[in-house]
């Protein structure tokens, strides 16, 4: 079986780790192997895409998914850290021709990110390990 890795920023805990919860519930309920799941946890949200294109050369690898939360504050810095981590991302999954998720909350506030990381199934880390194995999928389709 191929391996699903879920790369965890470690910044504005605990949304992120709320996320990972919602992923881990979402393979559980597709009967996803849990031998077959990777966790790795980085710094911060730009720290996402390196480490997902670390995970995504091995050739086990399916899908990556990245979890994080950017919350505005008082100075452009949200808006670099959102755009180019979202690019980055983006751009490991062209590279590698894999499944390489966006699961990084981008908000106003925190409110809004706890919103989206609830403990049920419109958790967006559930959603974004159910679009990691629809892409896996897609992606056998296509070979």
């Amino acid at each position: 079986m191929k391996k699903i890795h879920l790369i965890v920023s470690e910044f504005n805990n605990p949304i992120p780790e709320q996320l990972l919860q919602g992923a881990l519930r979402a393979l559980k309920d597709a009967k996803f192997p849990d031998k077959d799941i990777i966790i790795t946890r980085v710094p911060g949200a730009f720290e996402l895409p390196l480490a997902a294109f670390t995970a995504g050369q091995r050739a086990l690898t399916a899908a990556v998914v990245c979890l994080g939360a950017v919350i505005r504050g008082d100075t452009s810095h949200y808006d670099y850290v959102c755009s180019e981590t979202a690019r980055g991302i983006m751009d490991v999954g062209l590279k590698l021709m894999k499944p390489v998720i966006f699961g990084v909350l981008t908000t106003d506030n925190e409110a809004q990110a706890e919103a989206r990381a609830k403990n049920d199934r419109t958790n967006k880390g559930y959603e974004c390990a159910n679009a990691a194995l629809t892409m896996i999928n897609v992606m056998k389709a296509h070979r």
